[in-house]
């Protein structure tokens, strides 16, 4: 899919991947719609585009389901159409263990990754089954390829957009809709901080290093991968080793994470 003159939507446009997808997807000349809760990095997303009336601002919480179902036809209002949603948007949890997490926070991280998603897939999938080709991108994560200690909530709902997703592909089959599933590793992004999470040893960009993917890079290769038509997408060696442990000790690579991270919870 040529996404030149297309229309996209983009949730979390305004910082991280989000971003650098809106920005992608700019450079490679489409249209986007950028989705996000925070005002102000949506008008940032905007002052760093230039990009003109390709580019409409759209500040939005994703749980509130009234509103996303009205985001439809003022995204078509303005761009003339729909082609395809990135879904991006997400949280993580504190760096706890379950027995220590609050069911309010749990509900909130399971409100935005999974049902935040669900309620843009639901408002959206009417319009693009009308278009001639159209892409659905959901961004899951490498937790949910294998669990991380003091991230299991966060695990869990991005397992939920992983089947989801795997769903939604296997339903869509002999449709215009492409389906394509993204599990990031460690990216250089301030999720931690928008995510209302404070971690001790540093802030997240403390905790970036060479070993991180850029923003820009993800949103390189999300976009690539939309064009390519790809239905999984790994981001970052970190990721990729997951997904080979999963498959061929995922018992052994349980345990091993575990140890690694003996210090949370």
């Amino acid at each position: 899919m040529d996404v030149q003159s297309k229309v996209f939507v983009v949730t979390g446009g305004g910082a991280g991947i989000g971003q650098a997808t809106v920005m992608e997807l700019l450079k490679r000349g489409a249209r986007v719609a950028a989705v996000d809760l925070n005002e102000t990095g949506l008008q940032q997303t905007q002052d760093r585009a230039g990009a003109g009336e390709r580019l409409s601002l759209h500040p939005l919480n994703i749980t509130d389901r009234e509103a996303v179902f009205a985001l439809p036809d003022e995204v078509i209002s303005q761009h003339g159409a729909v082609d395809g949603i990135i879904n991006v948007a997400g949280i993580i949890q504190p760096f706890v263990h379950v027995k220590e997490l609050e069911f309010e926070i749990i509900e909130r991280v399971m409100n935005v990754n999974f049902w935040g998603t669900l309620n843009m897939v639901k408002a959206f999938l009417p319009h693009l089954a009308k278009r001639p080709a159209a892409s659905l991108v959901n961004v899951s994560s490498m937790g949910a390829i294998l669990p991380v200690p003091g991230q299991t909530a966060y695990g869990a709902s991005k397992a939920a957009v992983r089947l989801l997703t795997e769903g939604l592909y296997a339903e869509l089959q002999g449709t215009s809709v492409h389906v394509t599933e993204v599990f990031p590793g460690a990216v250089g992004t301030d999720i931690t901080k928008n995510s209302g999470v404070e971690r001790s040893g540093g802030t997240s960009k403390d905790k970036a290093s060479a070993k991180t993917t850029s923003p820009e890079e993800a949103g390189r290769q999300i976009v690539e991968a939309v064009e390519a038509e790809r239905f999984r997408l790994h981001i970052g060696k970190d990721a990729k080793l997951f997904d080979r442990l999963s498959r061929l000790m995922p018992e052994k690579a349980i345990r091993k994470i575990a140890e690694k991270m003996k210090g949370v919870g």
